[in-house]
C-alpha cells in the first residue's frame, strides 16, 4: 500500500506549498499528486510546480495527476519526464488524463476532440512516449495524431516510469488494461460503487492484451474531512471511520495506493492521515490478506 497527498497548484504562495509537500514527505507519505489545468488562471502549471518541488524533496514520489494531454505534446512530455526522474533520482511517474473541458483546451490553443479522438490520441501518445523513453538511436511514429520522423530520443528516465491513466469512460478503461501500468480515478466521480464495474472493463482489456490484470496499479484520488465528531458520509469523520473505509477499499475494490486531499485544518489533517491512519490501514489490509492466504 502506498499513500500521498493530493496538492491543489493554487499560484499564490509557492513558499506555502512547497512547506505542506516537505510536511507530507516528513510525515513518511509516498506519493505526492498534482492535478492539470493549464487553462485554470488560478494554477501554477503543474510541470513547472513538479519540478520546483523535486528539488525541494528527497524521497516523495511525484506525479501529474493528470497530464492535461492536449496541450502536452507527448514527445516533450516525455523528455520532461525523464528529465526530472533523472534530477530526482528516480522519482517521477507519469500521470495521463484523455482531456476535458474542451472549450477551455480550445482557448489556450489545443484541439477539440471528440471523445473517440481523445482516446485514440491517447493511445498513440503512449506509444510515443514509450519510445521516446526506449534507448533508441532513432524511432519512427505515424500516428493520426502523433508523429515522430526519425527523432534521437534521451535521456531515458532513472527507473521504468510508470504511465497512469486517469480513465473513466469504458474505451479508456479498455485501453487502461491493455497499456498502461497504472489506474489514478478520483472518488469525485469514480464513486465505490462504480469501482467494481469499471475494475471488471480494466482487467477485461488486460485480459485480451495477454496482460496479468494484476500488473494494473489502482491508485484512487480520494477528498474528505478528518473531525473528532460523527460520521458525516463517505471519508468524513473521525480516524477509525477512515481507517474501515480506506481499508475496505483495499481489501473489497481492489485499491493499492491513496492520494489524498483534505477539508478543513490541513496541518492536522495530514499529522492524522500519516501517524494515525495510514499505519492502521496497512495492518489492517495486511491482515485481511495473510487470512485470505491460508
Amino acid at each position: 500500500m502506498r499513500f500521498g497527498y493530493f496538492l491543489t497548484p493554487v499560484a499564490e504562495d509557492y513558499v506555502e506549498l512547497a512547506r505542506q509537500v516537505r510536511l507530507a514527505e516528513d510525515l513518511g507519505l509516498d506519493l505526492l499528486g498534482i492535478q492539470d489545468h493549464p487553462y485554470q488562471r488560478r494554477f501554477f502549471d503543474t510541470w513547472t510546480l513538479l519540478s520546483a518541488l523535486g528539488v525541494e524533496t528527497r524521497r516523495i514520489s511525484l506525479f501529474p495527476d493528470v497530464a492535461n494531454l492536449p496541450l502536452r505534446q507527448p514527445a516533450v512530455l516525455a523528455k520532461s519526464a525523464a528529465s526530472l526522474d533523472l534530477i530526482t533520482g528516480g522519482r517521477v511517474e507519469l500521470g495521463l488524463g484523455a482531456g476535458a473541458f474542451w472549450e477551455a483546451i480550445e482557448a489556450m490553443g489545443g484541439p477539440a476532440r471528440t471523445p473517440g479522438e481523445a482516446v485514440d490520441a491517447l493511445e498513440e501518445a503512449i506509444a510515443v512516449i514509450r519510445l521516446m523513453w526506449s534507448g533508441e538511436r532513432a524511432v519512427r511514429f505515424d500516428g493520426r495524431f502523433h508523429s515522430l520522423s526519425g527523432v534521437h530520443p534521451g535521456p531515458r528516465p532513472a527507473h521504468p516510469i510508470g504511465i497512469w491513466l486517469g480513465a473513466g469512460g469504458p474505451r479508456m478503461l479498455g485501453l487502461t488494461g491493455r497499456l498502461a501500468d497504472g489506474w489514478v480515478p478520483s472518488s469525485s466521480w469514480a464513486t465505490p460503487d462504480r469501482l467494481g464495474e469499471m475494475h471488471r472493463r480494466i482487467d477485461e482489456g488486460a485480459a485480451a492484451a495477454g496482460r496479468d490484470p494484476g500488473a494494473v496499479l489502482r491508485i484512487y484520488n480520494v477528498f474528505g474531512r478528518i473531525t473528532d465528531g460523527p460520521s458525516n458520509g463517505f471519508l468524513d469523520g473521525p480516524v477509525d471511520r477512515w481507517v474501515d473505509e480506506l481499508t475496505e477499499l483495499a481489501t473489497t475494490y481492489r485499491m493499492d495506493a491513496f492520494v489524498a486531499a483534505f477539508e478543513g485544518p490541513l496541518d492536522a489533517s495530514l499529522v492524522s492521515f500519516a501517524e494515525k491512519i495510514v499505519p492502521a490501514v496497512r495492518e489492517g489490509v495486511g491482515e485481511e490478506r495473510a487470512g485470505a492466504e491460508r
